[in-house]
Parts: structure tokens; sequence; C-alpha cells
């Protein structure tokens, strides 16, 4: 299950999977933020937020996950992973090499830092 915050005032979306993810999970936050993103041109920021990362409760939510990323990648400009998992630094590092979004790996209690850094003016 994800639970997803859009924060239309800040453009940016707060992803919060709280238990491993399908890919009913990836269609929901389509329908969340694809209908802003038509709006507003583009989305300042996403925020996944968790502890520690639950996986995908099958390879087809995976796919899911990689192409809700290339759908979405282009039309955001920062990702923040707040989370005390070890996949927050991997992704920091690895995910900036496919994926035009910056990328940023805060503490899992550093979401209000997340939030101000995701909804900042972008160069």
């Amino acid at each position: 299950m994800l639970n997803i915050k859009l924060d239309k005032k800040r453009g940016i979306a707060v992803l919060e999977p709280v238990e491993t993810l399908s890919k009913g999970d990836f269609e929901k936050a389509a329908g969340i933020i694809d209908p802003y993103i038509k709006k507003e041109g583009k989305l300042h920021g996403i925020i996944i937020h968790v502890e520690s990362f639950p996986g995908w409760d099958s390879f087809a939510a995976l796919i899911k996950h990689f192409k809700f990323i290339k759908n979405h990648h282009q039309k955001v400009a920062r990702i923040a992973f707040v989370t005390n998992s070890p996949i927050g630094g991997f992704a920091e590092h690895v995910a900036s090499h496919f994926i035009n979004a910056e990328i940023k790996h805060f503490s899992f209690g550093l979401l209000l830092d997340a939030k101000e850094w995701a909804s900042a003016p972008h160069k």
C-alpha cells in the first residue's frame, strides 16, 4: 500500500509506502499526480518517505514502478529519498545516471527539510 499526499501549494508529492508495493499503487499515484502535471506542466518534487523500504509484492509491481519512473522523471525537478534504508543512498548515486531529476537522500526524521528542498526554486 502506498499513501500519496499531493501538496498543490508547494508543487510536491509525498509517497509513503506502508507495506509491499503493488502494481495498483503506481496506478493510483499516477492518477493523483498526472492531472496536476497536466495542469501545471511539472511537479517540483516527489518525496519518498519510508523508514525501511518494503519492496514489491510481485514482478509486475516492480515493472510498473519502473514505468512510473520512466513516465514522470522528465516532469519532476527533484526527488528526495527520506529513509534510513540503504536504498536511499544507493538511489541518490545510481539513479542520477538514469533520471533527469535532481536526487537527494535525507535521514528518515528530516521530512520537513526534504519538503523545503524539493519545493525550493530550481535552477
